[in-house]
């Protein structure tokens, strides 16, 4: 069985290369966070556009806390800056906002903005931006697997633990698209990715305008996806 490009239902990036985009311009690192924030809101805006249903974007992750201080504290502090700047039109887009990924352990003034955008938009029925959050997929499993326990129930199937996962009812990816040039996953999504294709582009996240997207979105269609079939 074979699906193309009319199955995109769910796609997921991983933003990646926003300190060295600045680096090669002289600049501190949260110069090249700042700018990879522009691309996230014309992104997320191409994505309504185009009717994708699910977006999902790794912006923080677990590992990310080893990282100097000061960084930290200014990923934080975007988080805050994105919502409180685009709320007003994610709300009147029709956009969703989730979040997947360990929300006790963040700062806690980042952590009432969140909540309050997840409220907000909660009634929204388009498309669904889920943000991952000091997450890592190990974690993720691992979580599931002791609130199976929690409830006794006897996993059998990907199914029966995804029902444990942070957000249950996305559908998993079809397509990943990485940028910088790595070509990894780096703990992001890790059994949800089982049959995605995956797409990896040089670009840096503050260089990844709407036309690659677009371009991601064209490779993506001359796909096709077998899941184990000929």
């Amino acid at each position: 069985m074979s699906q193309s490009k009319k199955s995109l239902n769910h796609l997921a990036i991983i933003m990646d290369g926003n300190g060295r985009w600045a680096k090669k311009r002289n600049m501190p690192r949260t110069y090249g966070h700042k700018e990879g924030m522009n691309r996230v809101i014309e992104n997320v805006r191409y994505a309504s556009d185009t009717g994708i249903k699910y977006l999902t974007l790794y912006a923080f992750s677990k590992e990310n806390w080893k990282r100097p201080k000061e960084e930290v504290s200014f990923l934080m502090k975007l988080i805050i800056i994105y919502i409180n700047s685009q709320i007003d039109e994610l709300d009147k887009n029709n956009v969703k906002i989730v979040v997947s990924g360990d929300l006790d352990g963040i700062y806690s003034d980042s952590k009432a903005v969140i909540y309050g955008a997840i409220e907000r938009t909660s009634k929204n029925t388009g498309l669904v931006l889920n943000i991952c959050l000091n997450y890592g997929s190990r974690d993720e499993i691992i979580r599931a697997i002791n609130l199976a326990k929690k409830d006794n129930k006897e996993i059998n199937s990907y199914e029966d633990l995804k029902e444990y996962f942070y957000n249950p009812c996305i559908p998993d990816p079809d397509l990943i698209i990485r940028t910088s040039g790595e070509e990894r996953l780096s703990n992001f999504l890790l059994m949800q990715s089982a049959y995605s294709e995956l797409y990896f582009t040089q670009k840096l996240w503050p260089d990844f305008h709407k036309e690659d997207f677009r371009e991601a979105l064209e490779n993506f269609a001359g796909r096709h996806r077998r899941y184990g079939g000929i």
